[in-house]
């Protein structure tokens, strides 16, 4: 009998780096589908920063956490091998949350197809959680206006890449935030950003003044950090401030001080947090949005292909330390 691998939660995550003795590593027997079901070998496996929240004990978070003892969670792209299910036969390419496993079985919840031009990395960079997440934030909690001035941290990354070339396309003056030199140059030479703060080496206060003459109208942050309280003291009147993730803060000992209100009083500001299974409802909307800017070139992406399904474990630590260039993604 033919056996598979799949990677369960083991531990909760302590302050610092994601260990290997956190997840249990299962070889099982590949299992046949029941009537109704299907049978996926799944190829690809996106990693993305809200795995760490998922990880936590938090019963009051967006999204229950993953149980221990379960399949870790994450979305996947793979290839239908058996089906006795009506709407997928064997050959398809098809997309869910299928988690950290090589073989996903399915009663078709929750699984979609995959169109016939989408190759798998384009599919897990733009039209997944990145593309979706950054639309949503952008749109429909920023508001943006031509001419206005945007900062977005954890600018390389799947979501702020996005955002900010989006954001540039509409007109916006885009300044990201990264934590090399090296992502600076890519958002500012290859994607179209207007400056770049490496919040690093860079002295934070005197770049922002210097890119941001007139302010700050829009902030969508990802990651949290000392950046935060700098672009906060520069939002102008009536500005808003997306919050769509806090990385620096997901395995803290103790979450980092947030600004002073009073400032959100004077200059009315509005701060709105947001996560997508809020939304999933709104995907066709949100792509329908998002697949011009697309298809006429003007959304540029890279992803970090990790090889092998037990990568995945080392491979979060990259959202710590900053050394993935692109999107996450696990090719199994």
């Amino acid at each position: 009998m033919s056996t598979y691998t799949s990677i369960h939660l083991a531990a909760r995550p302590g302050p610092g780096p994601i260990t290997a003795d956190l997840f249990r590593v299962e070889s099982k027997e590949i299992p046949s589908p029941g009537p109704g079901e299907l049978l996926v070998q799944q190829t690809h496996m996106s990693l993305d920063p809200a795995m760490i929240g998922w990880m936590q004990p938090d019963e009051e978070s967006y999204i229950p956490p993953v149980k221990l003892g379960e399949v870790m969670r994450s979305a996947g792209i793979g290839r239908v091998v058996e089906s006795n299910h009506p709407d997928f036969a064997v050959g398809d390419a098809v997309r869910g949350m299928m988690g950290w496993t090589e073989y996903h079985l399915s009663n078709g919840k929750g699984l979609s197809k995959l169109p016939a031009n989408l190759d798998p990395e384009t599919a897990l960079a733009v039209f997944a959680l990145p593309g979706m997440t950054a639309t949503k934030g952008l749109y429909g909690f920023g508001d943006p206006k031509a001419g206005e001035t945007i900062v977005v941290s954890g600018a390389a990354g799947s979501v702020g890449s996005i955002v900010g070339q989006l954001a540039k396309a509409d007109g916006l003056r885009v300044i990201g935030v990264a934590g090399d030199q090296e992502k600076c140059d890519w958002i500012c030479n290859e994607l179209g950003f207007d400056g770049a703060i490496n919040y690093k080496t860079d002295d934070i206060p005197a770049r922002l003044a210097e890119l941001a003459p007139d302010g700050v109208d829009i902030y969508f942050e990802n990651t949290g950090g000392p950046i935060q309280h700098h672009v906060f003291d520069r939002m102008n009147a009536h500005g808003r401030i997306v919050v769509c993730g806090m990385i620096a803060d997901y395995t803290a000992r103790e979450p980092s001080p947030g600004p002073n209100w009073i400032p959100l009083i004077k200059k009315r500001i509005t701060i709105r947090g947001y996560a997508m299974p809020d939304h999933f409802h709104e995907a066709p909307a949100l792509l329908e949005k998002l697949t011009p800017y697309v298809q006429s070139g003007k959304i540029r992406f890279r992803t970090h292909v990790l090889e092998g399904l037990e990568s995945a474990i080392e491979g979060l630590n990259l959202f710590f330390t900053g050394d993935n260039r692109g999107k996450l993604i696990v090719k199994l």
